[in-house]
């Protein structure tokens, strides 16, 4: 057997969702057998940082893309010239993309979103969520090639010995469809991107407006975390849209989850409730989302806040 994992880079190095990715790769391996490759597309400085994570070969294409039908010309590619029978990527934007047209290329089985590692007693199985997270399904694949995309911060980093030898490989990827003329992040502040984020801060309407986010941003900034919203607060403008975090906005999955005054429509739970430890403070001891918490605090959010604040500050001082 042997696993083939699609890794993006930036600036030369592997992203943290792609070292998840490896991450999970060498821990499936220990399952499945088989060494863990992976490809990649543009200039790689080193190993990418990968081989740390488990990764024994990659394949690197010198040529970055961000066409989802150039991926998935190159992973297909790969994953023949390797005799990869377990392909994973990302079950992020453009894993959505790609891993789907993988499996049509290669007469795969697909599992979409998975939450663990593969179970191999009783044949391939995976578990993944469903119904917004509420519920886990078991899926067992019985194609003798399958494709898993995992959702992003639910297996986390870690570190194991790989060989990470690097080799060039190229591979037809036809033209592209789409291409980049001018790339604007959403972010300049070097904020970590929320689906990357370990620890995200959200808000919502409570913050009465959007001149009252500077104690928001700054709990976030003391602990190193990203800033989310509520959807109604992107809605009117309060907030840029890459911030809405919920069903029809990001679906995160933090280690921690700091709801300040967001009421918690089931719509916003469905996208945050895979979080591992969820904090609400509201002054509304009835609102809905103290029945999804970890740790509720009834209050008003213009104490509470600063007060928390200053015990993060006076502990990190300390």
């Amino acid at each position: 057997m042997s696993i083939l994992v699609y890794s993006e880079l930036k600036d030369g190095k592997a992203t943290k969702s792609g070292l998840e990715a490896v991450s999970y790769a060498k821990k499936a391996s220990a399952v499945l057998g088989g060494d863990v490759t992976v490809i990649t597309s543009g200039a790689i400085e080193g190993d990418g940082g990968m081989g740390a994570y488990g990764a024994d070969k990659i394949l690197n294409a010198s040529e970055a893309t961000s066409d989802s039908q150039q991926l998935t010309r190159l992973v297909a590619a790969a994953a023949e010239s390797t005799g990869a029978d377990t392909i994973i990527i990302n079950h992020d934007a453009t894993g959505k993309l790609v891993a789907p047209r993988v499996a049509v290329k290669l007469n795969a089985g697909i599992v979409a979103g998975a939450i663990d590692v593969p179970s191999n007693e009783g044949g391939f199985k995976v578990k993944k969520g469903v119904f917004s997270g509420k519920a886990i399904a078991e899926v067992t694949v019985t194609s003798a090639k399958r494709v898993v995309s995992i959702t992003p911060n639910s297996f986390g980093l870690h570190e194991a010995a790989g060989a990470g030898v690097v080799e060039s490989f190229s591979a037809d990827l036809g033209g592209a469809k789409v291409k980049v003329k001018e790339f604007k992040p959403t972010s300049t502040d070097g904020s970590i991107p929320l689906p990357e984020a370990d620890l995200v801060v959200s808000a919502g309407r409570g913050l009465k407006g959007p001149e009252n986010w500077g104690m928001i941003e700054e709990l976030a900034k003391e602990l190193g975390a990203a800033t989310a919203c509520s959807r109604p607060v992107s809605d009117i403008g309060w907030r840029p849209h890459h911030e809405h975090v919920g069903q029809t906005g990001i679906a995160i999955r933090p280690t921690l989850y700091i709801a300040v005054g967001i009421s918690g429509a089931i719509q916003h739970l469905a996208g945050v409730n895979a979080s591992k430890v969820i904090v609400v403070i509201n002054k509304d001891p009835e609102a809905p989302f103290f029945k999804a918490a970890d740790y509720g605090i009834v209050g008003d959010a213009f104490e509470v806040v600063p007060k928390l604040l200053e015990a993060v500050k006076s502990f990190k001082n300390n």
